[in-house]
C-alpha cells in the first residue's frame, strides 16, 4: 500500500513538472510601462528560470483590455496561455456585454498578486481640507463640482462613481487622457478634485502641490501614513483596492491552476521582488485561488451596480 501511494505521488509530481515545463505566455492588457506589464514581465523572466523555460511576456493594449481577455479566453486551457488581470476585468461583464465574455464562467482565478490603494486629490491650496468639506460643498451646489476622470471605466473613473453613489452627491466628470493630464489639469484649477492611484500622487503630495484628502484601502497606506482611510475621514465601508492578478482560460485543469498559484506566490515572496513592488507602491497580496475568486466575484457585482446606476457606456 505503501508503494502504491509512492508510485502516485511521483506520477502526480512528474505531471505537474511536465505541465510547467512547457514555455508559458503571460499576456499583458496594457501597454509597456503599465504596473501590469512590469509584473508580467518579472512573472515570465521568473518562470524561464526552471519552472517553464522560454516563457515570455507579449502585451496586446487596446479596447478597454477586451482584445487581450478574448485572445486568452480562447486560449487552449492548458496553463501555457496566462492573463494579467486587474482593475478592468471585472467591469467587462457590464460594460462590453458584446464581448461575449463573462470573466465568472469564462476564466479561472490563479493568484492575487498585490494591490494598491487609489488616493482622492485636491490642490495644495484647496478650501477642501477634509472629505467632509469637500461633500458639503457637492451637496450645496449639485453639479457644481468637477472631477478629472482617465479613461472611462478606469479605476478613478469608477471610484468617483462609487463616492458619488455612497455619499449622494452630483459631481460633474471631465474626462482626460491619462492621469498626468488630468493631475495637470487640476493643479491648473480647471477641475476641482480627482482619484489618481497613490504611487502616483505621492511626490506632489509630499512637496505640497496637492493634498491627499483620503486613501482608498482599509488600513492606511505606508507611502503616505498621514492621509486617512475613506472610512477614517467619514464614508464608512468605502474600500476600494486596485488589485493585480493573474487568471487562466476556464477548463485549465486544477493541478496546473495550482502548480501556477505555488510559483507565483513563491516568486513575488522573493525579496528582491517583493523590494520592487514595494517601491511601487505595490503591497503583495498572494494567497490561495479560492479567496482570488471570491475577490473577482464581489468586484464584479459591485461594480455591476455602479455601471447600471451611473449608465457608464464603452467609448
Amino acid at each position: 500500500m505503501k508503494m502504491l501511494v509512492f508510485v502516485l505521488g511521483l506520477l502526480c509530481s512528474f505531471a505537474a513538472n511536465a505541465q510547467a515545463s512547457k514555455p508559458i505566455r503571460v499576456v499583458i492588457a496594457f501597454p509597456p510601462g503599465a504596473a501590469h506589464d512590469l509584473l508580467g514581465r518579472i512573472l515570465a523572466a521568473e518562470f524561464s528560470k526552471g519552472f517553464a523555460p522560454g516563457s515570455i511576456a507579449e502585451n496586446k493594449p487596446g479596447a478597454g483590455t477586451v482584445i487581450a481577455t478574448e485572445f486568452v479566453a480562447k486560449a487552449a486551457p492548458d496553463g501555457a496561455t496566462i492573463l494579467m488581470v486587474g482593475f478592468p476585468f471585472p467591469l467587462i461583464n457590464s460594460m462590453f456585454p458584446s464581448s461575449k465574455i463573462d470573466v465568472l464562467k469564462d476564466f479561472v482565478p490563479v493568484v492575487n498578486i498585490a494591490s494598491s490603494p487609489n488616493a482622492l486629490i485636491v490642490k495644495g491650496d484647496s478650501p477642501y481640507r477634509t472629505l467632509a468639506e469637500l461633500l458639503a460643498s457637492a451637496k450645496a451646489h449639485p453639479g457644481k463640482m468637477t472631477y478629472a476622470s482617465v479613461g472611462n471605466g478606469s479605476s478613478p473613473h469608477m471610484g468617483m462613481e462609487l463616492l458619488k453613489r455612497m455619499a449622494g452627491v452630483d459631481i460633474l466628470n471631465v474626462p482626460y487622457k491619462g492621469s498626468a493630464p488630468a493631475r495637470t489639469a487640476m493643479l491648473g484649477g480647471e477641475v476641482h478634485v480627482m482619484f489618481d492611484n497613490l504611487p502616483n500622487v505621492v511626490p506632489s503630495a509630499k512637496a505640497g502641490q496637492l493634498r491627499v484628502l483620503a486613501v482608498t484601502s482599509p488600513a492606511r497606506s505606508k507611502l503616505l501614513p498621514e492621509a486617512p482611510t475613506m472610512a477614517e475621514a467619514g464614508l464608512q465601508d468605502y474600500v476600494m483596492d486596485i488589485w493585480f492578478g493573474v487568471a487562466v482560460p476556464a477548463g485549465t485543469p486544477p493541478a496546473a491552476v495550482a502548480a501556477l498559484n505555488r510559483e507565483i506566490n513563491r516568486i513575488v515572496a522573493m525579496p528582491e521582488v517583493k523590494g520592487r513592488l514595494d517601491g511601487l507602491g505595490l503591497d503583495v497580496v498572494g494567497g490561495s485561488a479560492e479567496s482570488f475568486g471570491k475577490t473577482i466575484a464581489s468586484d464584479v457585482t459591485r461594480w455591476s451596480a455602479v455601471v447600471r446606476d451611473a449608465g457608464i457606456k464603452p467609448q
